[in-house]
């Protein structure tokens, strides 16, 4: 599933580039999206997102493409790798990828079977 933010004033840091945390939580919930999109009336929470590692950065104006691929299936947890890319054309630069990974819970949090 592949999905576009446009970085707005607000998500800035004082230097003028995009916060470290604003892209993890979107790319959370693009992840989020794609797991719930994929296994609907499921309940996932995020357990763990790969490394965490920002290899350029994000100024005001710029469209981010976030692709979230499933890439593991476990009894109860899933996983997703993605990508965020910036710029489009001849010259997209890849900014950030992870892997985050979810499991389904039921109403108490406790683990249950993906079906």
């Amino acid at each position: 599933m592949k999905t576009h933010r446009l970085v707005m004033p607000g998500d800035l840091n004082q230097y003028g580039f995009l916060f470290g945390g604003k892209l993890l939580s979107w790319i959370d919930e693009a992840c989020w999206i794609a797991a719930s999109m994929d296994y609907p009336g499921h309940r996932f929470v995020t357990i763990a997102m790969d490394k965490v590692e920002f290899h350029h950065g994000v100024s005001e104006g710029v469209i981010l493409e976030i692709d979230c691929q499933r890439s593991k299936i476990g009894t109860t947890s899933v996983s997703y790798q993605v990508s965020v890319i910036r710029g489009s054309g001849d010259d997209p630069t890849e900014i950030f990828s992870t892997c985050v990974t979810f499991v389904n819970v039921d109403e108490t949090g406790q683990k249950q079977p993906i079906k």
